[in-house]
């Protein structure tokens, strides 16, 4: 069996269980585990799986949502600084709440095996966790929003009332010092109702949003709680955060957290 065929029947493999357990994947595939775990590289370095103890997680292509698809090709490498970022400031044991943003998608890659509670109104990130036997998976229910594949509006606020974590991660489309932004009323509305449910709202943004507006003010700077950014943000931007007494913890480019 060529390489290449073998690695499509491996993929297909985790992608219909979810996550798989490399003793498993090599007596189907009649192959040896050192096999298996090269291939495994292979599929990582492409985003497809994610390798974890005793196994694989897959993480590959979502619910096909164009929009969604578009956004998270913006800025990617920035998205990816916050998330590793931000992944370090959980702990084990936590009950976290993401949103449907593209930052926090990164985030929820980089969570997959991890022992955590994920309350998430993002069928993307619901999508990543099903399957994961570590996670204990909510998800919020309401309108799903078609291009970004969300759940909002009145049935998503109620369900939120009834719930609680340590720590929410929200994204936004605008962050403006007169306050936080997006670009759907809806949107915003829900994550009002998620910021009431969080004992720690984090903020994810990349510099790219910082002094822009957009439809729907969510709230003022001061209510974000903490502001995850990466470290394209001007000083000028970082001083007027400072200033409005924000929280703005600047991710490090990757490779370079320790210095």
């Amino acid at each position: 069996m060529l390489a290449t065929d073998r690695r499509d029947q491996l993929l297909e493999l985790i992608r219909l269980r979810g996550f798989a357990a490399l003793p498993d994947l090599a007596s189907k595939l009649g192959v040896s585990e050192s096999t298996i775990r090269r291939d495994l590289d292979h599929l990582e370095e492409n985003g497809a799986t994610k390798r974890t103890h005793g196994g694989v997680f897959y993480t590959g292509p979502k619910p096909k949502l164009k929009h969604f698809d578009r956004i998270q090709s913006q800025n990617f490498r920035e998205k990816q600084q916050i998330a590793h970022f931000a992944a370090k400031r959980i702990d084990d044991g936590e009950t976290i709440l993401l949103d449907g943003g593209s930052t926090a998608y990164e985030l929820a890659r980089l969570l997959l095996g991890r022992n955590l509670q994920v309350i998430t109104n993002s069928l993307p990130i619901a999508n990543l966790f099903v399957g994961n036997e570590a996670t204990d998976l909510v998800m919020i229910g309401g309108y799903v929003h078609s291009k970004t594949g969300v759940s909002l509006g009145p049935f998503a606020i109620e369900m939120l009332k009834d719930l609680n974590c340590q720590k929410a991660f929200l994204s936004v489309s605008g962050l403006h010092q007169e306050g936080l932004y997006n670009s759907n009323l809806l949107i915003v509305e829900t994550e009002r109702a998620m910021m009431q449910s969080a004992e720690q709202v984090i903020v994810l943004a990349d510099h790219a949003k910082f002094g822009r507006k957009s439809l729907s003010k969510l709230c003022e700077l001061n209510e974000a709680g903490t502001i995850i950014v990466d470290d394209g943000i001007s000083m000028d931007w970082q001083k007027r955060m400072r200033e409005a007494k924000v929280d703005l913890q600047v991710a490090p480019k990757l490779g370079n957290e320790s210095r």
